[in-house]
């Protein structure tokens, strides 16, 4: 037995230690690379001409920019502070507390648009008194489209508390500050269905939020961002909402509270038919609110830069969507390791188990099929720049990989089929079940335990092959190769890293319903996180401005690997706020 522990030590070590060298590759590759390009003397003619090409362009012949304009750069860089404040840093909160059904809520949601709002103030002064270097920018556009989502959202939190609040308030009494808030007997009925006789009263500090015992938020023991995967049959929600009306009306209410026309108007809002849909676009606002910010984030680094305009807008959108996704894989996976989606198996646990519940994919499913989408929708995208032109090499090699991708994304669905597996065991004769067979023999029919969850590593060969190919693609300047093979090294380790968490899957399968956090899956949300920033960086135009402020390779990529650092610790630090606020909501609930 002890040998067994050593030997699974030092193979676990062994993991980690080959999950780290593609990221050294990565490092000392691009040394190589500088370390060449700086020896005029070898290494032929492409040392000469890429020196040649990497030479800044002339200062009349590179179009000014936001971020070379002298005037105001103070009040430009006061906006970015506090958008960066508030969409970064103050808006994960606010969500993560929303998820949690959390009585803070709304004081989070309220500090983001006080953040939000005086940046807007500060960004529409520089925009008045600094000429427009940056004609119809798409950033402008979507900055006030997800301003006026979030505000409807915030909108539709204040309407759904007024109505609690406003009661809460003018049914004490000058003598009784102690009163109890009212709820409607349906929710007390559906305490005392789930075992748990409550009293149809509930203490005047109890928001009543997140208190329900069948959401998610209660259920599970991981941070998870989806809080309404519940057992609850979609009749009861709709009866509910037919019934609350009925409820109220039977609430003890103060002749005060009924002269109320806003607390009137606001309990008949909730209680109507159209409350239901208004809830509905504020959750789904919670779950895309922060990937929309990424895009108004993005966008603004695009303006203030003056990337993209004319013919390089294709290549661009490109790069920045395809390492914009790689980046939230990360993020996911990172989100995975933490506990998130625990209810539906994908941090790497045993999914648990609840009498009534459907199918749900698994992880790998949704990333095969994500997989083939792109590569069904983007190989009609690939000569887009040269439209109307002949194909080149170039674009024939961009086919191929979005060919990989529907092939690779249809083999990753194929797999996580039960049915197919079904099928596939059809080739093996199983004793009957009504026949007369002993205790080992039954046990040879049984299902293995790796039948409990996902070993797919087709999405990471995909992604690896992806990253070796990238890294060595040939590129127009030094500059450019040196960081398409960065991101590809990056990306390489990444998939490396999940390759090694299905084997120690394999050899110890999760058995608990916890989630098991393997250590690889940080050294692959770390890899796809920084490959995708630099996937985004390795554009023409961008690198064209790293040319131009003679940044080399080297510092895209040191500041890169520290920002990522920063983030994947503000992500942890963001779910164990959630996590935190769950806890709170139950302690209120128990009470």
């Amino acid at each position: 037995m002890a040998v067994d522990q050593v030997l699974s030590r030092s193979a676990t070590a062994l993991i980690l230690l080959i999950s780290l060298l593609p990221l050294v590759v990565a490092h000392g590759g691009s040394g190589r690379d500088d370390s060449m390009s700086m020896d005029m003397s070898g290494g032929g003619g492409h040392s000469n001409q890429s020196h040649q090409v990497d030479t800044p362009k002339d200062e009349s012949e590179y179009p000014p920019s936001y971020f070379s304009h002298p005037d105001h750069v103070g009040a430009i860089y006061a906006h970015i502070a506090l958008m960066t404040l508030a969409w970064v840093f103050i808006l994960p909160i606010a969500v993560m507390l929303s998820l949690a059904k959390s009585r803070f809520t709304l004081i989070a949601q309220f500090v983001f648009l006080a953040a939000n709002a005086l940046g807007i103030l500060v960004g529409t002064i520089y925009n008045a008194s600094t000429p427009d270097l940056y004609p119809n920018n798409a950033h402008h556009k979507i900055g006030w489209i997800i301003t006026w989502v979030v505000s409807a959202q915030v909108l539709i939190t204040v309407v759904g508390w007024v109505p609690r609040v406003i009661q809460r308030s003018e049914s004490q009494t000058p003598s009784d500050r102690q009163a109890f808030l009212p709820v409607s007997i349906h929710g007390a009925r559906y305490h005392e269905q789930d075992g748990h006789q409550l009293s149809p009263y509930r203490h005047s500090d109890d928001s009543g939020h997140g208190t329900e015992r069948n959401t998610a938020s209660l259920r599970s023991n991981s941070l998870s961002t989806l809080d309404d995967v519940d057992d609850v049959p979609m009749q009861s929600h709709h009866k509910e909402y037919e019934d609350e009306e009925d409820d109220l009306e039977m609430m003890p209410v103060s002749p005060v509270t009924q002269k109320s026309a806003l607390a009137r108007h606001a309990a008949k809002l909730v209680t109507s038919s159209i409350w239901k849909y208004l809830d509905i676009s504020a959750r789904v606002i919670n779950r895309i609110i922060l990937p929309f910010g990424f895009i108004a984030f993005s966008t603004g680094i695009l303006t203030f830069g003056r990337f993209f305009e004319g013919h390089a807008t294709f290549s661009g959108l490109a790069h920045w969507i395809k390492g914009g996704v790689f980046f939230w894989l990360g993020l996911f996976t990172l989100g995975r390791w933490s506990g998130s989606f625990a209810e539906l198996g994908w941090a790497w646990n045993v999914r648990p188990k609840k009498a009534g519940t459907k199918w749900r994919p698994s992880a790998e499913f949704v990333e095969s099929f994500l997989i083939f989408f792109y590569g069904s929708t983007n190989i009609f995208l690939e000569h887009l720049a040269g439209w109307g032109g002949k194909w080149t090499a170039t674009d024939m090699e961009h086919i191929s990989i979005t060919v990989l991708f529907i092939g690779g994304g249809m083999c990753g669905m194929l797999i996580e089929s039960v049915r197919v597996r079904d099928l596939l065991n059809m080739t093996v004769d199983l004793p009957e079940a009504n026949s007369h067979h002993n205790d080992e023999e039954t046990g040879h029919s049984q299902p293995p335990d790796t039948y409990k969850f996902s070993l797919n590593p087709i999405p990471a060969l995909v992604i690896m092959l992806l990253g070796v190919m990238m890294s060595s693609h040939t590129q127009h300047n030094m500059i450019s190769g040196m960081v398409h093979k960065q991101w590809g090294n990056l990306l390489f380790g990444a998939s490396c890293a999940r390759g090694f968490t299905y084997v120690l899957m394999f050899l110890k399968p999760p058995k608990s319903s916890l989630p098991s956090r393997p250590p690889t899956e940080l050294l692959a949300s770390f890899g796809l996180i920084s490959g995708g920033i630099i996937f985004m960086a390795s554009a023409g135009d961008t690198v064209e401005g790293m040319i131009h402020y003679e940044l080399d390779a080297m510092f895209m990529y040191t500041v890169t690997m520290g920002l990522v650092a920063l983030l994947m610790a503000w992500e942890i630090i963001v779910l164990a706020i959630k996590g935190w606020a769950v806890r709170r909501e139950r302690r209120c609930a128990s009470q």
